[in-house]
């Protein structure tokens, strides 16, 4: 089975130009060139995602900058985390990163490193925040809902003289918490 030698070039808006971006893919020699002009900060980049959906291990891709890749440090590192799972190698022309090299290799290992600890750092400072909200008397979660306004607002409900906005305007009882009591009632007298 053949391997591919993928580019990918993209532009922020419809009015710049790839031309830069392909000329230097077609000298590196690719076989196929997505291409897309839509913003980086979009998650749906639709010709990458077909560029995703057709790599194989021992692919190649190819890109000007790891501007053009990623949308944010995380969202490539994410992308990169993603190619080496699938054994395909980046090549990024501007940075001089080719992850054949083992100079590449240890770099995309450092990225992938760095991306962990942040993960694994932003869930600690979850735990920590949930541990002192709660030696504070916080619990977290939706704050509760006052019970006999819940009860006035089902038997609101059940005379049917009012409207669920008319309900919720009376009690403060939204919309969600009145169905999800008459929903218990239901099953309770059923």
């Amino acid at each position: 089975m053949k391997n591919y030698v993928f580019g990918y070039a993209r532009v922020s808006t419809e009015t710049q130009n790839l031309d830069r971006q392909i000329d230097a893919l077609e000298k590196y020699g690719v076989d196929q060139i997505y291409n897309e002009k839509m913003t980086g900060t979009k998650k749906d980049r639709p010709e990458l995602a077909k560029l995703i959906d057709r790599m194989t291990e021992g692919d190649v891709v190819v890109i000007e900058s790891l501007s053009r890749l990623g949308r944010s440090t995380k969202d490539l590192i994410e992308l990169t985390e993603l190619f080496q799972s699938r054994g395909v190698h980046l090549v990024s022309l501007k940075e001089n990163i080719d992850t054949y090299t083992s100079t590449g290799k240890l770099l995309f290992t450092l990225m992938s490193a760095i991306a962990q600890f942040e993960r694994d750092t932003i869930a600690d400072r979850t735990r920590e925040g949930l541990r002192a909200a709660r030696a504070r008397g916080r619990t977290g979660g939706r704050p509760q809902t006052n019970p006999e306004a819940v009860k006035k607002a089902v038997k609101l409900y059940y005379t049917g003289q009012y409207s669920i906005r008319e309900i919720e305007e009376l009690t403060g009882v939204k919309k969600s918490t009145l169905y999800r009591n008459l929903k218990m009632d239901t099953k309770e007298k059923g």
